[in-house]
């Protein structure tokens, strides 16, 4: 069930509501530049497990609003925050993918934790993000060529084989965001810094992370498990940056497990 909940005046941002009436909750954050629907293999099977699925996409992404401003971390985990409330969310599970594993870092150290019993990050884009050289080129590229930025993000993304078909329809998920937020969100991972955020980090943590990402490599992952105090790693041997996808029958059964402990 998809509805829109108002963050701001003008803003309203889009949230995919799977199995309302599921016993248990996961919030999941998606990650640069996607949407909610990079999480099709997830929504497949878990509402069937009894889980209640809840997918945000983020302003300037998916079907939610494109305002020019609001991206930043605070804002971003702000507009979370609203979303929470407006559906009275509580001890529900926050997953949070690349981008999206930064923002529920952020969500979670300035809201105390906030409604959030278990906190999932998957190949986190954390303590930092882009380094400048990687970021100036997705931004000139955002700029300039969109297309072809996506283009490279779809191809150094996954470590298993994808099909053509999936791959354009990867391609398309990203073509979805505007042009400006696309851009200002690498600005974003190029700039901001989450490392004060890591020690205010209480809630049980699960740090999931392909060895082979190309994206955000996996050394990053083993700096949050030891910065991260209650968190336990789990490397996807067989995985780049979309553990979710490429190894998606181990991922919603170690999420499962997670959950359940």
């Amino acid at each position: 069930m998809g509805t829109f909940v108002n963050v701001e005046p003008g803003v309203k941002l889009y949230v995919e509501d799977i199995n309302p009436g599921g016993s248990q909750t996961i919030v999941f954050i998606h990650g640069w530049p996607l949407s909610h629907k990079q999480f099709e293999y997830q929504f497949d099977v878990l509402p069937a497990m009894g889980y209640r699925c809840i997918g945000i996409d983020w302003r300037g992404f998916g079907n939610s609003d494109k305002p020019i401003n609001g991206y930043n971390y605070n804002r971003l985990a702000d507009d979370i925050r609203i979303v929470v409330d407006a559906l009275q969310l509580h001890d529900f599970t926050l997953v949070g993918h690349s981008t999206g594993g930064s923002i529920a870092i952020r969500y979670v150290s300035r809201y105390n934790g906030y409604g959030v019993s278990n906190l999932v990050l998957v190949d986190a884009a954390a303590p930092i993000g882009f380094t400048p050289e990687t970021a100036n080129k997705f931004l000139h590229e955002a700029l300039n060529d969109r297309p072809k930025m996506m283009r490279e993000v779809t191809d150094g993304f996954f470590f298993q084989y994808i099909t053509a078909p999936f791959s354009e329809w990867f391609f398309q998920l990203g073509l979805q965001a505007a042009g400006w937020s696309t851009a200002a969100v690498v600005v974003m991972l190029r700039d901001e810094k989450l490392d004060a955020d890591l020690p205010l980090i209480s809630v049980p943590t699960l740090i999931v992370h392909g060895i082979h990402d190309k994206v955000i490599p996996f050394q990053q992952a083993q700096e949050l498990h030891h910065k991260i105090r209650n968190s336990q790693l789990v490397p996807f041997h067989y995985s780049g940056h979309g553990p979710f996808w490429e190894e998606r029958s181990k991922f919603n059964q170690v999420l499962s497990h997670f959950i359940m402990q």
